[in-house]
């Protein structure tokens, strides 16, 4: 996984299932996130999100047609400037309470595992080890 900060790599990894499924569950929350901002085309909202997090269009689409099917979002067409009228998204009143719950647990999971980390931090330190 690669995640961007100003357009530069600043963490690299290597793609792992664990960091698959990591990714997947994480990419519900970005791409609601997202939506929260304003109605986006799907290739668009890779552009947008691909300067954070390495995405494809592969991983999206899957994604939104999830959404839509659980009644997250909605889909409207809008005439293009260049070319044949775009699909978009938009969140819907179900989707910003999914949005406002999954934030809520995410805040609750990386609270968690930040403080089991900072534990391990003082262990090691505690031992004699050094901090990594």
């Amino acid at each position: 996984m690669l995640v961007k900060c100003g357009g530069k790599v600043i963490f690299r990894e290597r793609i792992d299932p664990m960091n698959i499924q990591l990714k997947k569950g994480v990419m519900e929350i970005v791409v609601l996130s997202m939506l929260q901002r304003k109605d986006f085309y799907g290739y668009e909202l890779v552009t947008e999100i691909s300067k954070y997090i390495e995405m494809s269009e592969g991983t999206i689409y899957p994604l939104l047609n999830r959404f839509k099917k659980d009644g997250l979002v909605e889909t409207y067409l809008a005439e293009s400037h260049s070319g044949p009228p775009r699909k978009y998204y938009r969140i819907t009143k179900d989707g910003k309470l999914e949005y406002q719950e999954s934030v809520r647990e995410w805040i609750e999971f990386t609270k968690a595992v930040q403080k089991l980390l900072e534990e391990n931090k003082k262990l090691s330190m505690s031992k004699g080890g050094q901090a990594e």
